[in-house]
């Protein structure tokens, strides 16, 4: 057994549980130390929300302290961006004398490219460097179509998805022994620097970071709330979602102890489409689809659409119609609710994201890429894969999105999953005591020129009518009447 020490690179997977790399390094039986690199340039240019970054640090306590009982220390360091980062981890090696770096791969662009230049900085230095796959059930690459092609369409990327499933299986990573050797660090090992990031620090303590917690949510979910999650799952007002997107995001969960979590609590939801089971495994599953397109296609993370045709769609560069949309004052209060929820709480009910995003795209015409910034500036359970997906997916610019002449109305909508108005009034303060008849539509209340609540920015039929038209000369343009696509 060699005493140099092995680092285990932690970046988006914060656990010590079900963690490939943590469990491959343990295999190795040699003297582990646990490494997270802070890049707070980076994650501004990323667009990064404060409020992520300070749950991050919240955890990176938590992480410490189960990593050091098992007998491995956490360095926690710091460099600027991904530039500076070969060079860091690259001194990491060095002073400790490490003989590899274990790490669990992250899909995006930029990711990837630091993973090699990290990879090419350490060869050089005599460093194995090791990357697993580990943040999807099934990894990108292992779900092709008869052609041996990424799918690009969520059904029957779902069906292949189960198929690949129930021929491999998808086995959670055992937990790590103790390391045989404790390999100290200098310095106080309880205690995690604050994260040097934004000016103004955003608490996250409504999310609870310690594991006991996260797995009380997950059992509770799946025991008490899976099993009406397709009944509840739209409706805001109703504590009807698992909320677990904030630690998958972070990787203080995995989606494979989410998934054996669902098999155990509902082991039909497989075969019975119908169950709030089947609900919840669909969400998980667009969660892989998201990741499978981002790996294959990496002009997603240029800021691309995913459907060449539609970078023709004229979008309006309208400073104040933004403004008013990320505010919550658009004077459509379904819209503005979610949109003061995310302000508030960083999270934002899924449903809602769909309305929001349609409504800035088809009512607004205001860039998809926009959206997607402020969302990730915003929210707690920001993922790069997700975000981008379902920006596209409203925006009609995305893989298998919603078609550009079905768009959504705000105010229809309001009606049908906060019909009473609960969830907006908890939100739009301004519209506590509208009468429930005029919840949706607080511009026909005499009582509305009391309150400080906008008029609507714009009228929804009118814009549906120019979005349609504008989708429809964008493809006309980019493709020639009798072409393919």
């Amino acid at each position: 057994m060699s005493n140099a020490p092995i680092i285990v690179w932690f970046r988006r997977d914060l656990r010590v549980a079900d963690n490939t790399a943590l469990s491959k390094a343990a295999e190795r039986q040699q003297p582990i130390i646990g490494l997270f690199v802070e890049t707070p340039g980076q994650w501004r240019a990323h667009q990064m929300a404060p409020i992520q970054a300070d749950l991050i640090e919240r955890r990176l306590v938590v992480l410490r302290k189960k990593l050091n009982s098992l007998g491995i220390p956490l360095l926690v360091t710091q460099c600027d961006d991904f530039a500076a980062t070969p060079s860091l981890v690259e001194k990491v090696c060095t002073e400790f004398n490490a003989s590899a770096v274990l790490c669990n791969k992250e899909y995006q662009l930029n990711e990837m490219q630091r993973d090699y230049q990290v990879a090419n900085a350490l060869k050089g230095v005599g460093v194995q460097m090791q990357v697993y796959d580990d943040s999807c059930i099934l990894a990108p690459g292992t779900v092709l179509n008869g052609h041996g092609e990424p799918y690009k369409v969520f059904t029957p990327f779902r069906k292949s998805w189960l198929r690949v499933l129930n021929s491999y299986g998808a086995q959670a990573m055992p937990r790590p022994t103790p390391s045989p050797q404790f390999y100290p660090l200098q310095g106080d090992t309880q205690q995690v620097e604050p994260i040097t990031f934004a000016s103004e620090k955003i608490p996250s303590d409504a999310y609870p970071v310690d594991d006991g917690a996260i797995s009380s949510r997950l059992q509770q979910f799946c025991d008490e709330s899976v099993h009406q999650y397709h009944e509840k799952r739209d409706y805001p007002a109703v504590d009807g979602t698992s909320m677990l997107s904030p630690y998958l995001a972070i990787g203080a969960l995995s989606a494979r102890q989410c998934f054996a979590m669902l098999m155990a609590a509902a082991p039909d939801c497989i075969d019975n489409p119908k169950s709030g089971g089947f609900s919840w495994l669909n969400e998980l599953v667009w969660r892989e689809f998201y990741n499978h397109l981002l790996y294959a296609y990496p002009r997603l993370c240029r800021h691309q659409a995913f459907t060449p045709w539609s970078e023709a769609v004229r979008w309006e560069k309208n400073s104040a119609a933004l403004s008013a949309w990320q505010a919550g004052k658009t004077g459509y209060p379904i819209v503005d609710a979610a949109m003061r929820q995310l302000n508030e709480t960083g999270w934002m009910h899924n449903r809602l994201r769909m309305i929001v995003a349609s409504f800035l795209t088809k009512d607004l015409f205001i860039d998809w890429r926009q959206g997607e910034a402020y969302f990730m500036s915003k929210l707690v359970d920001g993922d790069f894969a997700a975000n981008n997906g379902g920006w596209q997916w409203a925006a009609s610019t995305g893989t298998d999105a919603q078609p550009y002449f079905r768009i959504f109305n705000p105010t229809t909508q309001g009606k049908r999953f906060d019909p009473n108005g609960d969830f907006i009034r908890k939100w739009v303060k301004e519209l506590e005591n509208c009468p429930e008849t005029l919840i949706h539509e607080p511009h026909l209340w005499a009582g509305v020129g009391n309150t400080a609540y906008p008029a609507p920015i714009v009228d929804h039929g009118e814009a549906r009518t120019i979005a349609i038209s504008r989708f429809q000369l964008a493809k006309e343009q980019a493709v020639p009447s009798g072409s393919e696509i």
